[in-house]
């Protein structure tokens, strides 16, 4: 890769949504007003990417109409780069977002069939000409989850990609309201020989390679890291991937968890650990996405995997702190917490 010349070019691909939701943590039509924002698993990784200076691409299709432009918008103002996007289709996807607190769980409800990305067909997109001069490719599960010819069609940017040898993630990111494990375990088995580097969870690659962890109870707190160290080799072992990155997620509450990520290594079978963070969560939506962008950022700037990890479980940490999918962090602010300051004092 060459970055003595320009900063390194990420594309990611997947839907974007319009995000809707209730004021604060109010239930469901509570009151008459909801908060209209954008995200989508993809886009928060592009907007993260393109806040730590690197050259963002974000491709996926929305409507010429209005909202559609608002979306694209909503990129722009990041400094995402939107030249990729295709434009046609009738609707954004909706996501209606009921944010939990304490106890009570958070609620998703997707609004996204007959989504513009979920209609595209595989000549929508020219691969060869979006990868030009790319470094890295991101895409998740659920963007083959969407239905349609969205399997081929990520298969053929993940072929195109290796073609030009782009480096590729992935985040297997299951949603079970999207399709079944039998659905996802056919297709991500597929696309998964294209990746180099694996993002998951435990309850990820569960679902999706009944691959899982001994020892290792995420209701009650537990967390083996024997367990974690497993479940990665045994992915890095089924596909050839060369880095395993999961994140490990103890859930307190709705309002409380621990979070901390893991980085395993094929070459050498070595596990890095990051330190552990005790949350208070204001919006745990792209938490998971912030990790992946900040790990994606680490690599690529050639930091260890001690230090990649820490930057990454760092950056997913301040997002948990943040409204809205997308993180507006900047690399100063995640590296003074993964050094070692998560006072929250003022900065004056």
């Amino acid at each position: 890769m060459n970055h003595t010349t320009k900063s390194p070019r990420v594309v990611t691909f997947g839907e974007l949504m319009l995000r809707l939701a209730p004021n604060g943590y109010y239930r469901f039509f509570q009151n008459d007003q909801m908060q209209a924002t954008f995200g989508g698993g993809e886009a928060n990784v592009a907007v993260s990417l393109a806040n730590f200076g690197l050259d963002s691409v974000y491709v996926t299709k929305l409507p010429k109409h209005a909202i559609g432009q608002a979306a694209v918008n909503s990129l722009r103002y990041f400094g995402v780069d939107t030249s990729k996007i295709v434009r046609g289709g009738d609707r954004v996807g909706i996501y209606y977002l009921e944010k939990g607190a304490s106890q009570r769980g958070s609620v998703c409800i997707y609004d996204r069939a007959h989504s513009a990305i979920a209609e595209a067909v595989p000549s929508d997109f020219d691969w060869d000409a979006i990868f030009e001069g790319a470094d890295w490719f991101h895409f998740t599960g659920i963007t083959p989850a969407l239905g349609g010819e969205l399997v081929e069609i990520c298969k053929q940017a993940c072929a195109a990609a290796k073609a030009r040898g782009v480096k590729i993630s992935c985040d297997l990111n299951y949603r079970g309201k999207l399709w079944t494990r039998a659905q996802a375990r056919e297709a991500m088995t597929e696309l998964c020989k294209y990746v180099d580097v694996c993002i998951s969870n435990e309850e990820d690659a569960k679902d999706v390679f009944g691959i899982e962890a001994e020892g290792t109870d995420i209701y009650g707190g537990k967390l083996n890291h024997e367990g974690y160290i497993s479940v990665a080799k045994q992915l890095s072992d089924k596909f050839g991937f060369e880095k395993v990155a999961v994140t490990l997620r103890t859930s307190i509450s709705a309002s409380d968890n621990d979070w901390a990520g893991m980085l395993y290594d094929a070459a050498t079978g070595e596990a890095c650990f990051s330190k552990s963070y005790h949350l208070h969560i204001v919006d745990r939506v792209g938490g998971g996405d912030s990790f992946g962008a900040g790990l994606i950022y680490a690599l690529l700037s050639g930091k260890a995997d001690q230090a990649a990890i820490e930057f990454a479980a760092a950056a997913s940490a301040l997002k948990h702190s943040i409204e809205g999918d997308y993180n507006r962090v900047s690399i100063s602010e995640v590296e003074k917490l993964a050094g070692g300051d998560g006072s929250g004092r003022v900065q004056r």
